[in-house]
């Protein structure tokens, strides 16, 4: 069933680039084996982590062709494709190879926002095109509109759309997903700090930008969270409380890409607009840690 692959940790893989902007396929193998090590459940590529915004058509296809090729079937794939063109987006789905992979993931449009008829109507537009599952992505913070609840269990009762990565913070919006989902549509948490919490009644899982460095910590804090054992979850979740904020205060992935650095996964190496973490905030991860 393809829900099950949902439950657990899904990584939100970074795209590792090298000193002169060039993506960095050593780097993405070494992260690779170090996710996969690590006990994660998934890989999402091309997300918003992955800077999917700075990185082209081109680039975007060698490097889900690498990932699948390195991947080899050890560990389901899931491939971000979303955007505030609805008809861009699906052309994009079209001309996209998705052999092989599990699901899309699919954030809410950006910038324009939309009323929620028109969210829910862009995602009708992209459930049905999609030769494989969807599933809708929520982070107000970045598309600057919200799919509420009422929206999000509209979309719920389509058949090729089987779950939300939440990432609005919103509990009681959550909670009520939760209440009234069907059976086997996923609540996914789509904010690392926010997980066990979600966990707790009633989310699978959680798509993690920290998964990228603490895989296998991580991992085994979901999968207490996953087995009711919420006192050891919390154990490990108290180790990133005062590490999460500094990933995201010059903004996703500057801040991962730094640990990742320090672990000799990747360079810290960002495209612009964003910059390479300052030194400053290493100094402080660097202290965390």
């Amino acid at each position: 069933m393809i829900q099950d692959i949902f439950k657990g940790t899904g990584v939100a893989l970074v795209t590792p680039f090298t000193q002169d902007f060039a993506v960095d396929y050593e780097g993405l193998r070494k992260l690779l084996d170090f996710t996969i090590k690590g006990g994660v459940n998934y890989l999402v590529i091309n997300g918003t982590t992955a800077e999917s915004v700075t990185t082209t058509a081109a680039e975007k296809a060698e490097i889900l062709t690498f990932i699948k090729k390195h991947v080899n079937g050890k560990l389901p794939l899931v491939y971000g494709i979303g955007g505030n063109n609805t008809q861009q987006v699906l052309e994009s789905i079209a001309q996209t190879d998705l052999s092989g992979i599990a699901a899309l993931l699919s954030v809410s449009p950006y910038y324009n926002k939309p009323s929620q008829q028109g969210i829910y109507q862009h995602y009708l537009q992209i459930a049905n095109h999609s030769p494989v599952p969807v599933v809708l992505y929520n982070v107000p913070s970045r598309t600057g509109s919200n799919i509420t609840a009422d929206t999000t269990l509209k979309l719920a009762v389509h058949e090729n759309i089987i779950g939300i990565k939440e990432a609005s913070a919103n509990m009681e919006q959550c909670m009520l997903i939760a209440k009234h989902k069907p059976e086997d549509f996923l609540l996914i948490s789509g904010d690392d700090l926010m997980t066990l919490p979600m966990l707790s009644f009633g989310a699978v899982g959680v798509i993690s930008v920290l998964a990228n460095a603490f895989p296998e910590k991580f991992s085994q804090m979901v999968q207490h969270g996953l087995n009711q054992n919420f006192a050891e979850a919390a154990k490990l979740l108290y180790q990133f409380v005062d590490l999460n904020p500094l990933m995201y205060e010059e903004s996703n992935p500057v801040g991962v890409k730094a640990v990742l650095e320090r672990f000799g996964v990747c360079a810290a190496t960002v495209r612009l607009p964003l910059v390479e973490a300052s030194s400053g905030l290493k100094d402080k991860i660097i202290k965390l840690l």
